[in-house]
Formats: C-alpha cells, sequence, structure tokens
C-alpha cells in the first residue's frame, strides 16, 4: 500500500441563520464552489462512515442450524441473484446489489469477561480489549471506537453523531461509541432531541419548539427569508433539485416526528412502551433521516445507530409476518427458548422468527442507504457513494454468542475506494482476520491518515497483526 499525504478535515458548508440559534446547513451546491457565495464557498463532498448494529447476532448456519443470512455463492452480487435468494436475510438489500460489499470470516480478537454480549459489545466498533475494571455486563472496552476516530481526525469541531433506538434498561444499555478507553459515549433515543441539537432549536423559546413539534412551524419557516433570497439567485436546476429535497425532508421529518412520536418521557409516565406497535421501525426510520440530512448538509462525518439493548429484547410486531403477532422478546428468540439464561421451554419457530428479525434489520438498513442516496453529491452521483454505511452485530450467532464470523455488510464505495458489488469470505485458507484489519481499510478510505501521513494500518489493540482487507479494496482505489 502506498503512502499518502494526511488530508485536512473540511469544515466550510453553507448554512441559513434564523432567529436565536437556528442554523440550517445545506447540502452541496455546485453554485456556490464555482462562484462563491456571501456564505463562503463550499468544498466537495465529504467521505463519511456511519456504523449500524444490531444485536443478538444472526441466523447463519451453526449449531446444527441451517444458514438464513448470507447468500449461497461469494463473488459478484446482482438484483436478481440476491432477489432471488428469498430465504436469505441478505435479499433485502437486493435493489442495491453493485453498492453492497458483505464480508464474512471476521472476527473479535478477544474474550468476554463474563458477558458475551458485553463483550462483544464493547470490541464492535473499538478492535479493543474488554475491561477486568468494571467486569461483566458492566466491562468496557479499552480504546477508542472507529467513528470517533473519524471524527477526531476529520471533523474535530464536532463529536460523531450518535443515536439509538430503543429503551435503555439497566443491563447493557449502550455499547457502541467510546471517546477512548472506558469512556462510553451515550446515545440519543428520541430523535427530536437530536433533530433540535442539529438545527439550533435546543437553544429556542419553547413556544416556537412547540410549534414545530405540533406542526404548526417549521425550521424551514424561521429561515425563510434568507431561504428565499437564495432561491432566487442563479442556481443551476440539480442545485434547486438538492435544495428542494433537503428542504421537503426537513418538513417530512418534523411531519413524522409530529405524528408518530409523543414524547417519550410523557409515554414512560402514561405507561405506553414507545417501541410496541412498529414504534422500534418508526423511530429508526426517523434516525435514518436525520442521518441523511446530518451527512448531507455537513453537520457530522461519523455517525452511530445502535438498535436496542446490548441483549436486546425488544417484541417486535413484523408487518405480514405471523399475522403482525407480536412475537417473544428478541433475546430470547436468539437464545431459541423463553428464557435469558441456558435453561427454558423451546420457542417453537425461534429460528426463522430470528430471521425475519434480521430481514427487518436490513430493511431498516436498505432505508437509510435509500435516504443517501436521494442525495446527490458535487460529482452528480448519489450521496451514498462519497462514502460507507455498515450494518454489523455484537455476536456471530446468537446461540452460540460466537465472536467469529461476526458480520460486517457495507454499502457505498467510500469515493470507488471500495471493491462493492460482491460477497466475500476472507478466511482463505478457513482461518478467521481480525477485524481491526477491516477497520484499516475503511480509516483509510473514508480519509483517515496517521501522523507521518501513510494509511491507517494499525488501529485497535496494540498487540493486533496490523495491516488491510485486500478482498474489499477495489483494483483502482484512489486511496490506497
Amino acid at each position: 500500500m502506498s503512502k499518502k499525504t494526511k488530508k485536512k478535515p473540511i469544515t466550510r458548508r453553507l448554512f441559513l441563520r434564523g432567529a436565536g440559534t437556528v442554523a440550517l446547513g445545506l447540502p452541496f451546491l455546485e453554485t456556490f464552489s464555482r462562484f462563491g457565495s456571501r456564505a463562503g464557498a463550499q468544498t466537495p463532498t465529504d467521505s463519511f462512515a456511519v456504523w449500524v448494529r444490531q444485536g443478538n447476532g444472526v441466523a447463519q448456519a451453526g449449531n446444527s442450524e441451517p444458514e438464513r443470512y448470507w447468500p449461497r455463492a461469494t463473488g459478484p452480487l446482482t438484483t436478481a441473484g440476491l432477489a432471488a435468494e428469498s430465504d436469505r436475510a441478505l435479499s433485502e438489500l437486493a435493489p442495491y446489489a453493485d453498492k453492497i460489499l458483505a464480508v464474512a470470516g471476521l472476527r473479535f480478537a478477544f474474550p468476554g469477561n463474563g458477558c458475551g454480549h458485553s463483550g462483544g459489545g464493547n470490541q464492535c466498533l473499538t478492535a479493543a480489549r474488554v475491561s477486568e475494571t468494571p467486569s461483566g455486563n458492566e466491562s468496557l472496552a479499552m480504546g477508542e471506537s472507529v467513528d470517533n476516530r473519524i471524527a477526531r481526525e476529520l471533523h474535530p469541531e464536532r463529536e460523531p453523531l450518535t443515536l439509538f433506538t430503543g429503551r435503555k434498561s439497566g443491563y447493557l444499555p449502550e455499547v457502541m461509541s467510546y471517546r477512548g478507553p472506558l469512556d462510553l459515549r451515550a446515545g440519543e433515543n428520541d430523535p427530536w432531541n437530536a433533530y433540535m441539537r442539529m438545527t439550533g432549536l435546543a437553544g429556542m423559546d419553547v413556544e416556537v419548539i412547540n410549534r414545530i413539534r405540533e406542526r404548526r412551524l417549521s425550521v424551514n419557516d424561521l429561515v425563510r427569508d434568507q431561504m428565499s433570497d437564495l432561491l432566487s439567485g442563479d442556481l443551476s436546476t440539480d442545485d434547486r433539485r438538492r435544495l428542494d429535497l433537503h428542504f421537503s425532508s426537513i418538513r417530512d421529518l418534523e411531519v413524522l416526528m409530529g405524528c408518530n412520536l409523543p414524547d417519550m418521557l410523557e409515554m414512560e409516565v402514561d405507561g405506553i412502551d414507545p417501541l410496541s406497535e412498529g414504534n422500534y421501525q418508526r423511530v429508526t426510520e426517523m434516525h435514518n433521516e436525520i442521518i441523511a440530512l446530518a451527512i448531507s448538509c455537513g453537520y457530522v462525518r461519523s455517525a452511530t445507530l445502535q438498535l436496542g439493548n446490548g441483549n436486546d429484547g425488544t417484541q417486535h410486531t413484523i408487518p405480514g409476518y405471523r399475522g403482525g403477532a407480536q412475537l417473544p422478546r428478541f433475546h430470547q428468540i436468539s437464545h431459541r427458548i423463553y428464557s435469558d439464561g441456558s435453561e427454558g421451554d423451546p420457542i417453537e419457530g425461534a429460528q426463522e422468527m430470528h430471521g425475519e428479525i434480521d430481514k427487518m434489520h436490513l430493511r431498516l438498513f436498505r432505508h437509510l442507504i435509500d435516504r443517501l442516496s436521494a442525495y446527490v453529491a458535487d460529482t452528480g452521483e448519489p450521496l451514498i457513494d462519497r462514502g460507507v454505511v455498515c450494518m454489523t452485530n455484537d455476536l456471530g450467532h446468537g446461540i452460540s454468542h460466537t465472536y467469529n464470523n461476526v458480520p460486517f455488510i457495507f454499502a457505498g464505495s467510500c469515493g470507488g475506494n471500495l471493491d462493492v458489488g460482491k460477497y466475500v469470505d476472507v478466511r482463505g485458507g478457513g482461518s478467521y482476520v481480525t477485524h481491526n484489519k477491516m477497520f484499516n481499510t475503511i480509516l483509510s478510505a473514508v480519509g483517515v491518515r496517521k501522523a507521518d501521513g501513510s494509511l491507517v494500518d494499525d488501529f485497535g489493540d496494540s498487540s493486533l497483526e496490523g495491516g488491510f482487507v485486500p478482498e474489499m479494496i477495489a483494483a483502482d482505489a484512489p486511496d490506497f
């Protein structure tokens, strides 16, 4: 791998500013990149990385169970080929077959400390050792996570966007994002709060906030004068299309939050589970919308979305499956018994249920790809092609709690650096590859560099062998 000059963070973006603290970031506009503006010339669309995590492992082959997750054969992926494998979870990504890089054969390097779920979560985005103190379900990672490294190097003025779908219980609430050893970052599980911080609404008058929440006002209205001035200018057709999508997406998101997501605190007081009857999926889609908005306007270049607790016990309702009946707790489904331990009555059809939950999570992942594909980068390509999004897990297989063959499913080529449109198994001669090498590959692809300007080949615990995953790198990758 060749050395490259370290890239400087790109932070100059166009904002519309309204009353009080409101500052509405805008997507890349080619007009201002060429000619400049009063708000400052824009730079080309930045690379980015988003990490989505599902818990409890996936329904892949193991423990005498059949394969329900991976495609049948490695090699190129096609829309028709994936769609034909409807018994495999990855079939849900068929519309984006040419943008998918499915990577099997990766493993976490270190054992857990008294709790498989916690130890897996500790390593999921860090490739770091699991703490000795605290231990068990309270154990923590002994290093920073990849999302933090990207933000620290490429967007140091703001921490990564850290979101959470679900109710945080006292047992294994958050597992993903680390500022450094033992320093776990909290995730925001109310999309409205995340939206307020992103737009500056958090500092506005309560009456204004309530009017927006009740859909009697939009953030767009608070920057109406500047918006009108911008739209009256000499914009290209593509720029007008970008702005129309951006403003309509903001309004649609506000409507979604107003209609479907009552204040979570009020719901808790009223004794109503905010995850019942499909709220889990709606809340995740709202988080996806926020991520897409944040990436498109340069608010962040790094984000995580944790789906469910460390040992996710959500009772899912999947439209069209089993008549829409509420399923048993997901953690118990992953154990195949009505218990969170090792003994209990069997759950009939648990393998199939787990496979359907995997499919549901990949549909939510596809929704995020949809939203990032709707935005157009300065190059004219969908925004998804400028960066990468990943769906992963704390475990490989639910019953065994194994750290082997943890799935990492990527979408987006990160500016042509990743060899998308294929399914690879990196085991080669049968040995699993530690996933720190995958992180080195992604960090280098997104533009992070070591202090000497060379590619990142040493992320994670210092005891791990460095290097990359060659199967992930495009033959003509511009940054390798």
